[in-house]
């Protein structure tokens, strides 16, 4: 199991929580505002050093303290880790075993996890930068040395950039062109690498789901005929206008096609729910099989704008995943959701196994 003990001290509303997590099933429930959605929060804040909500620092601290520490015991292949996040005004702290080296990327690493929430059908019809960050976490995973050119490119954009402010002159960047369309290329089939792995299990989930035929249109961020070389080159004086860079992997996108038709337009928000679950379970499903272990699906509210023959497909498919699940509901049952179940009851932001 991905994770086996967990505690939180002054997250949020929880003032201090231990969760012995069962290896399977855990179904937290509680009335609305009692604390269900922060134990999720706290739990992916864990494994990759951030808010899923968007939150910052301050309103993730409980009211009145200095600091919030989250800890866990997590499975790491054959053996188990002690795995620590501490954050405060001061900055943010990460130990694994003891070792602070590694950051977030080895939270990652330590914990991978995948969330599905009411906003996840923002995966669809949001912003494309929600789908690169969906395609480079398989890459993540699947591809050794990814998070490395991942880390290179973003720092050439960033140099990139400055230099454009700066109103270099065109013999600089054109050195700079040399290295990022070089780091472009490699971020480029990291990321071709990784739809190609999980395509097979995204049309397959897709179709269970939605019950139609769900394709995809990837755009790398310029175009292919012309290159992104000669697309950087053509594009130089808006670049130097406009202080960034308009062309390279930072602009690409994943179009879902669904029934012959662009997903984000054409259908109801519960289809788009539909839909980024399937993205999800096919990414969980995909990376597990690379690292060989289980991986902990998240699931805050999985029956929000679904009816029940929809929520009973897609819980059909979270069980048969084979990943350790966290489910929050209302009640002490979560529709379709498995009975042996360990169940924990969270109000005014206190945790208590029921039964």
């Amino acid at each position: 199991m991905p994770i086996r003990q967990f505690t939180a001290r002054n997250f949020r509303c929880l003032v201090s929580i231990e969760l012995e997590a069962d290896p399977e099933y855990n179904l937290i429930c509680g009335p609305n505002a009692s604390g269900k959605t922060s134990v999720l929060e706290a739990l992916a804040y864990l494994g990759r050093g951030k808010s899923f909500r968007g939150a910052v620092t301050t309103d993730l601290i409980r009211h009145g303290e200095r600091e919030f520490v989250l800890f866990g015991h997590v499975a790491v292949g054959a053996r188990e880790a002690k795995v620590g996040v501490r954050n405060s005004h001061e900055g943010l702290e990460i130990r694994i075993d003891g070792d602070a080296e590694g950051g977030s990327a080895a939270l990652a690493a330590a914990l991978p996890l995948q969330i599905i929430d009411p906003d996840v059908h923002n995966l669809i019809g949001g912003a494309p930068e929600q789908r690169r960050r969906y395609l480079d976490w398989i890459a993540f995973h699947v591809e050794p040395g990814f998070l490395d050119v991942w880390r290179r490119f973003r720092r050439a954009l960033k140099q990139r950039n400055a230099a454009l402010k700066s109103g270099a002159a065109a013999t600089t960047m054109e050195g700079w062109n040399a290295s990022f369309v070089e780091l472009a290329g490699r971020i480029d089939s990291g990321r071709r690498q990784a739809l190609e792995v999980v395509t097979g299990r995204l049309e397959e989930a897709g179709q269970d789901l939605v019950g139609s035929e769900v394709g995809f249109e990837y755009q790398p961020g310029w175009n292919e005929d012309r290159g992104l070389l000669k697309a950087l080159e053509d594009s130089m004086e808006r670049d130097l206008q406009q202080g960034s860079t308009q062309y390279g992997p930072h602009r690409a996108d994943l179009k879902l096609m669904y029934d012959a038709r662009r997903a984000r337009k054409l259908v109801s928000r519960g289809q788009q729910k539909l839909l980024a679950c399937a993205m999800i379970l096919a990414a969980t499903e995909t990376a597990q099989v690379a690292l060989e272990r289980p991986l902990l699906l998240l699931l805050d509210d999985p029956a929000a704008e679904l009816d029940s023959h929809s929520l009973r497909r897609l819980m059909r498919r979270v069980v048969a995943l084979g990943c350790q699940v966290v489910a929050t509901s209302l009640e002490t049952k979560l529709q379709f959701f498995p009975e042996a179940a360990s169940v924990f009851h969270v109000e005014h932001g206190d945790l208590k196994r029921v039964g």
